[in-house]
C-alpha cells in the first residue's frame, strides 16, 4: 500500500464526531473510474481559477484505473473554465484519442504518455505555463528551503536541463522527462516550465503544482527585494517535507478546492 507520509500531526484522529474528509473506497471501478474523472476536471477548473490558463498549452491527466496502460485527460483548445465530464478524452501512449470527440495536445501527449508508461506508479500529472514558474525554471535553479511551503519540495524535486525550452513534441523530450521523474513529486523544465506527478491522487498532482507555482513567486520575490534570505537548515527542512509534503497532504489540501468547486460550479459534471 502507498505511504501517504504522515496523517497524524494536523489533527486529533481519537476525537469522535468531527467532519473531516475520508480517503475514498471504491465499491466498483466503474466507482473509481467516475471518482477519478471527476477530480481531475475540478483539477482543470482549479487551473483555471488560478490564472494558469496560457491559448491551449496545459495538460492534465489521470491514468484509468481499469485499463492502466490509457490516461484521462484535459480536450486540446478547451480552457480549464469549460471542461467538464462530457468532453474529456482517454488517450493512449501512442497518442490515440481512445474516448471523446476532442484532439490531444500533441506536447501534452509526449510527456506525459513517457512519465506514466516509465512510471507505472504515477497515477496523475499536471503541466502549464505558468508565469512565475516559467520564469523561475530560466534560472535553471532549485526551490531553495526558504519558507515551510518551500520546505515540502525539499529532496522531492529536480531541475531538468536537457531539451529546455524546446518544443516538447519529438518523443525524445518526452524520455527525458520521464527519466527524472523517479521517486520525486516535481520538475522544474528549465526554460519551459513546472510538472508536478503523484502516485496518489490528481487531487495531490494538482494541488502541489499550485504549491510549487507559489514557492517559484516566492523566490522571484526574495530575490528581486535583493535581501539574502535565511535558508532553513536541512534536518528542519527535511522533517517539514515529511509532515507537510506527502501525497496525503497534497491530498487534504485538495479537499478545499474540491468541496468549494463542487458546491459553485455544478456544470463541471455534465
Amino acid at each position: 500500500m502507498l505511504d501517504l507520509g504522515n496523517r497524524v500531526s494536523i489533527y486529533q484522529p481519537e476525537q469522535d464526531g468531527l467532519i473531516f474528509p475520508e480517503l475514498p473506497d471504491f465499491a466498483s471501478v466503474e466507482d473509481e473510474r467516475r471518482h477519478r474523472k471527476e477530480r481531475l476536471v475540478a483539477a482543470c477548473r482549479f487551473f483555471a481559477q488560478q490564472g494558469f490558463d496560457y491559448g491551449f498549452a496545459g495538460h492534465l491527466t489521470v491514468r484509468d484505473p481499469e485499463r492502466p496502460e490509457l490516461y484521462w485527460t484535459n480536450p486540446m483548445c478547451v480552457h480549464f473554465d469549460k471542461v467538464k465530464m462530457s468532453n474529456l478524452i482517454l488517450v493512449d501512449h501512442e497518442g490515440t484519442v481512445i474516448e471523446g470527440r476532442h484532439a490531444v495536445n500533441r506536447a501534452g501527449f509526449v510527456l506525459h504518455a513517457n512519465v506514466h508508461e516509465a512510471h507505472p506508479d504515477i497515477i496523475a500529472m499536471c503541466h502549464a505555463h505558468t508565469v512565475h514558474g516559467t520564469a523561475w525554471c530560466a534560472t535553471g535553479r532549485p526551490i531553495d528551503p526558504i519558507t515551510q511551503d518551500a520546505c515540502a519540495f525539499f529532496e522531492d524535486h529536480v531541475v531538468i536541463g536537457e531539451q529546455g525550452g524546446a518544443v516538447a513534441v519529438e518523443n525524445h523530450a518526452g524520455s527525458d522527462v520521464a527519466k527524472a521523474f523517479k521517486g520525486v513529486k516535481a520538475a522544474l523544465h528549465q526554460n519551459h516550465g513546472l510538472l508536478t506527478a503523484s502516485r496518489h491522487s490528481i487531487d495531490s498532482a494538482a494541488f502541489w503544482f499550485m504549491a510549487l507555482e507559489r514557492c517559484c513567486r516566492q523566490q522571484l520575490d526574495i530575490a528581486a527585494s535583493g535581501i539574502e534570505p535565511i535558508r532553513i537548515p536541512e534536518e528542519r527542512a527535511r522533517y517539514s517535507r515529511e509532515h507537510v509534503g506527502s501525497e496525503y497532504i497534497g491530498w487534504l489540501h485538495f479537499q478545499t478546492v474540491w468541496n468549494q468547486l463542487s458546491e459553485d460550479q455544478p456544470d463541471m459534471f455534465d
